[in-house]
């Protein structure tokens, strides 16, 4: 079982320094080295830094590559239309595992991010700035930089500014599911779809982005976009952060120029000549075979030809010594257990979809192949959050990826290779790695086979975790209990009839 990542990994550049610019020189960039390093940031317009974000293909760096003019401009109209001064939030929440990317900017370059809200803040006139956060590192390192600097927009009206640290889980970042944790409620989705631009924060029109999204604003602005566009392709100019993990020595945070060739990175990073695969996009990506993986440049439109895409900038590559669909297997349990548990399709659909694909591993059959296609085809495009899509995604794209070693699961005795374990997970130890990531601290359900009677009272209040096999009895998912889980986890070990569930770990 793999711990989660550090919370700040090593930091590569590849090319000129641009959001990693003075990393070199300082563990932390406080206001006066930010400003040695980077200069004042100028005042721009509403229309100018439309122009700016749209010159330069700004997009959303959090996952669903959303461009950020459209946003801008949607926000300023909305506001204008309801006479309204809106809000911007800042998305710093990284509920996955395998992603580190918006922590280093966070803890090391906190004030770049804020350069880049503070343009849009004052160019849309905004009420109040939030940044959102997962972990108290990155809560603190904001508070600072906040202090540090004086918040009144250029008009000379006060601005609030403050910092809210929320859950870390997978659903946290969503960005319904921030807003309405920002607004004092649970951080969950919703389940109705709403444009924060119309109605977000407090109801009033709100720009809500990514981390490394309102960074690169913030050097948009200073370079311009001639500057801006000095590395990269023609299309995608700039710099990308990637949060390199897996089957490498130890995980790093890259920054590499748009378009660079994905093996250049892989092997700068120290990982295998020819992985078996590489995961992009991390847990709701998609994967990349060998072959793929060996032309695959890190552009939007490159990886979208390929059926993947950045998504939340990480980067997994894997040994030749793991069975790929094992490891998937592995993740796919993790997202089901991170499920908000307020829809069916995440409630029941994704244990179902994990499950499915574990039996094809386990040597199902065809009959398991099938039943994995079927689950995803029924959770996709009906949760009330991108959850499910995102899942489904993932353990399709594994079927697609490990076409050989998918047969030898279907067909034969299985691809001979045990599940190392190499994807980051929660796990033993994790809240003090990944600096409180409600991993569970190992705990993990147990089944004493002596004393179960297939009840199935325990698949009935614990999905996510349990599922009932073919035989008639429980089959329990390989994940250890997320803290979110584990009221519910007690109250089913209280209730089995049989005495026979137990819970079993480092608690």
């Amino acid at each position: 079982m793999t711990a989660p990542l550090p919370e700040l990994p090593h930091v590569l550049t590849l090319g000129l320094p641009r959001l990693t610019a003075g990393f070199e020189t300082a563990e932390r960039l406080d206001r006066r080295a930010h400003l040695a390093v980077h200069g004042t940031a100028p005042r721009l317009t509403e229309d100018e830094l439309t122009r700016l974000a749209e010159a330069v293909a700004l997009r959303g760096r959090g996952g669903a590559g959303f461009p950020f003019a459209r946003k801008l401009r949607a926000t300023g109209t909305a506001a204008r239309r309801r006479g309204e001064r809106p809000a911007v939030v800042v998305n710093g929440c990284e509920g996955e595992p395998a992603c580190r990317k918006d922590a280093v900017l966070l803890r090391r370059a906190p004030h770049l991010v804020l350069d880049g809200a503070l343009l849009a803040a004052e160019a849309l006139g905004a009420a109040s700035l939030v940044v959102g956060v997962t972990r108290a590192a990155a809560e603190a390192s904001v508070r600072e930089a906040l202090a540090e600097r004086g918040l009144t927009d250029r008009r000379g009206r006060a601005l609030r500014a403050r910092v809210v640290r929320v859950p870390e889980r997978m659903v946290s970042g969503e960005s319904s599911a921030l807003l309405r944790a920002l607004g004092g409620g649970p951080a969950l989705p919703p389940g109705r779809r709403a444009r924060a631009s119309e109605a977000g924060l407090g109801g009033l029109p709100t720009l809500l982005s990514n981390t490394e999204t309102y960074a690169q604003l913030a050097l948009a602005a200073r370079l311009g976009a001639p500057g801006y566009a000095a590395t990269g392709t023609p299309d995608e100019p700039g710099t990308l952060l990637l949060t390199v993990s897996g089957a490498v020595p130890w995980p790093r945070v890259v920054e590499v120029p748009g378009g660079a060739a994905l093996s250049y990175v892989l092997a700068q990073c120290g990982a295998e000549p020819a992985p078996e695969g590489v995961l992009v996009g991390g847990y709701h990506g998609a994967w990349l075979d060998a072959a793929a993986t060996a032309g695959a440049v890190l552009s939007r439109d490159a990886l979208a030809a390929r059926g993947a895409s950045l998504g939340a900038g990480a980067v997994l590559p894997l040994p030749a010594t793991t069975c790929p669909l094992g490891e998937a297997v592995r993740v796919a349990h993790w997202l089901a257990a991170e499920s908000a548990g307020q829809c069916g399709p995440c409630r029941t659909g994704l244990p179902a979809l994990a499950g499915a694909l574990a039996d094809v591993v386990a040597g199902g059959g065809r009959g398991a192949l099938e039943a994995v296609r079927e689950a995803a085809g029924a959770v996709r495009g009906r949760g009330a959050c991108g959850h499910p899509d995102g899942a489904a995604r993932f353990a399709l794209s594994a079927l697609a990826a490990f076409t050989d070693d998918l047969a030898a699961h279907v067909l034969g005795g299985g691809c001979g290779r045990g599940t190392a374990g190499v994807l980051p997970l929660p796990g033993p130890g994790g809240a003090a790695a990944g600096g409180g990531n409600g991993g569970g601290g190992g705990e993990r359900l147990a089944v004493d086979w002596t004393l179960c009677e297939g009840h199935g009272l325990c698949a009935g209040l614990l999905p996510e975790l349990v599922r009932m096999g073919a035989d008639g009895f429980p089959s329990l998912a390989d994940a250890d209990v997320p803290d979110h889980l584990r009221s519910r986890v007690r109250r089913a070990v209280r209730r089995c009839p049989a005495l026979a569930l137990r819970l079993e770990g480092d608690r």
